[in-house]
């Protein structure tokens, strides 16, 4: 499938009407969710005939655009559950197998969804300002998860820190900016007094440490 294909699917998908600020939901716009996962598979061949999971899935963005490039099983995990409802419809309308989870990722435990490592986790953490250390949770739980990669979305400005963390404190084998890119933040929250804000982020690459068990 070629990008600008994979970019219209995911362009065509529901969204949440509701989104939550304190859960900082934001949707994962189509080109960048295109780019994610076509650079995971061509660049790497993290996608096509993996298990993939996408945390904190939203309405499914990233997991869909897995699936769309071959992923043998993808999983969504999300805490809000309109989220899932309406990942699960998007799923139906692309007419692909994808499971869902509702659960807190902080307190994730795989052992209970599925019988198989996950090779690969897909994720636009929260940016951790309304929370303070959101998105760590997100790449901590990915570290111990992931069997082969992570591809997540950080805020440029939080570059030094993200790395300096995977690698000294979460145990990464490797964490690698791929490219920076612009996030568009539309005008979802009542505080947000302009009608798009384009936010630098960083799409990494994270390789685990394979010297211990990924099955929590």
């Amino acid at each position: 499938m070629k990008l600008k294909q994979l970019d219209g699917l995911l362009g065509s998908l529901q969204q949440s009407e509701n989104p939550k600020i304190e859960l900082e939901q934001y949707p994962t716009g189509p080109h960048i969710a295109s780019r994610l996962l076509y650079t995971a598979e061509n660049s790497f061949g993290d996608v096509s005939d993996k298990v993939v999971a996408d945390f904190g899935c939203g309405c499914g963005t990233l997991g869909l655009a897995a699936g769309l490039l071959g992923a043998e099983h993808v999983i969504g995990f999300d805490i809000a559950a309109e989220s899932i409802e309406i990942a699960s419809l998007n799923a139906d309308e692309l007419e692909l197998d994808m499971d869902f989870i509702q659960c807190d990722i902080r307190n994730l435990r795989l052992s209970v969804c599925t019988d198989r490592a996950i090779d690969t986790v897909v994720m636009n953490p929260p940016f951790g300002t309304r929370k303070k250390g959101a998105d760590m949770d997100f790449l901590s739980m990915a570290l111990k998860v992931a069997s082969g990669a992570i591809y997540s979305l950080h805020k440029t400005t939080t570059r030094d820190h993200i790395k300096r963390t995977a690698l000294r404190e979460y145990n990464a084998s490797t964490a690698e900016v791929l490219c920076e890119l612009h996030f568009d933040v539309p005008q979802l929250y009542k505080f947000h007094k302009k009608k798009e804000v384009d936010v630098a982020v960083d799409l990494w690459r994270f390789v685990p440490n394979n010297n211990r068990p990924k099955h929590l």
